[in-house]
């Protein structure tokens, strides 16, 4: 059975949005995936106009989420969407998500996958009773060195791990820019549209679900310490936690809005018994590997000898700069292949599989959840509850 390109609908993203002309390059880059609707914006006239700018047909071009959904339920299969994606800020995912679901489309949806932990589960719960699939952008889970340095986990390269230390200082919020009219920074800061953290939801849960899917292992125990560091804020916008995890291992999650001068440095360490991984976000196509008796190794993207993983989310060819763009068209082109699979009656490989879910969303939100709890508890550790 022959499946062409996969139409998508997306809700906002539109005129002047910060992440929604990103999924669109990353959607496009496979030829996979064509943006054939949208409501790009909560204002009917700017959803209207960005869809214009982006040249949909009048009768594809909604003035809302709702009427999207609804209409594109109504379609032939052969010319309604086959699956929304949500590019809104956090108080605006959940409600969009479950009508999508309930109207029998998949779903993409930038994190934290919602507002609370309760909607989450309710999503986990809607994506499981109908069967469909739900992606959920944790971007940095789609880089080639970071399937390597999991395979190479998985593999017990390093033997058991002992400790993971990972941080994600950015500065952009050093000054109080909410104030000047920054709309990124003021949805952030305002917990009515963010949820109850800042800081530690909006980048912390990268570098956990980092530790996570590069470790295979899972957080248990916490012991978290916000900071609220520019006056006036509602939300952390600096923090610290220590971690326990699983197999016993020990580990470190640093995550600050108001490190001036940096910009996305996410760095993650993994030590185990025999050696360690280092990987840097900002110099993605390297991972440094280092062992107790040999010298240490450069792995570089684009070579033969990376794991089959590695080279599955490869596009370019060795000594080419790789980023941002390409792993976040990784999670797309797996997931379009899995929707495709299921559209022939076909089992996805594990490769196509291969990228965050509702599962992964409901982690992120408990991590949320729990760090809230932890930094207002004069207990050490805490359990890790879902």
């Amino acid at each position: 059975m022959a499946v062409g390109k996969l139409r998508m609908g997306m809700i906002g993203g539109g005129k002047n949005a910060f992440i929604g002309a990103v999924h669109r390059i990353a959607a496009n880059i496979d030829g996979l995936i064509e943006l054939s609707c949208g409501a790009l914006s909560s204002n009917p006239e700017t959803a209207k106009e960005s869809g214009r700018e982006l040249f949909l047909p009048d009768h594809k071009n909604y003035g809302s989420y709702q009427e999207m959904i609804e209409k594109e339920s109504l379609l032939p299969e052969s010319e309604r969407m086959h699956f929304v994606t949500i590019v809104t800020p956090n108080f605006a995912h959940f409600a969009p998500a479950m009508l999508a679901l309930e109207h029998g489309f998949h779903v993409v949806i930038d994190k934290p996958i919602t507002l609370t932990l309760e909607e989450a589960k309710k999503l986990q719960a809607k994506v499981k009773e109908t069967g469909l699939t739900l992606c959920l952008t944790y971007t940095y889970s789609g880089y080639p060195m970071v399937k390597q340095a999991r395979q190479m986990v998985k593999d017990g390269e390093f033997g058991q791990i002992r400790k993971i230390m990972v941080e994600y200082p950015q500065g952009w919020l050093s000054l109080p820019s909410e104030k000047d009219g920054n709309k990124q920074s003021a949805w952030r800061t305002d917990p009515s549209k963010s949820g109850i953290s800042g800081c530690m939801g909006d980048i912390g849960t990268h570098a956990a679900q980092l530790a996570e899917y590069i470790s295979g292992l899972e957080i248990t125990k916490i012991c978290a310490d916000l900071n609220i560091v520019v006056d006036g804020r509602a939300l952390d916008d600096d923090g610290n936690i220590l971690l326990k995890f699983d197999n016993g291992a020990n580990g470190v999650l640093i995550a600050s809005q108001i490190a001036a001068g940096e910009e996305n440095a996410l760095k993650i360490k993994v030590y185990g018994e025999k050696g360690s991984l280092e990987w840097h976000q900002e110099e993605p196509n390297t991972l440094k590997v280092k062992w107790l008796d040999a010298p240490t190794q450069l792995y570089r993207t684009g070579n033969g000898y990376l794991s089959a993983a590695a080279q599955f989310n490869t596009r370019t060819p060795s000594g080419h700069p790789e980023g941002y763009l390409e792993a976040f068209a990784n999670l797309y082109r797996n997931f379009a292949l899995t929707i495709k699979a299921q559209i022939k009656g076909e089992q996805p490989t594990p490769e196509m599989l291969d990228f965050p879910g509702v599962d992964e969303g409901v982690r992120g939100m408990a991590f949320i959840e729990n760090v809230v709890a932890s930094a207002g508890s004069d207990q050490k550790w805490s359990d890790f509850k879902i």
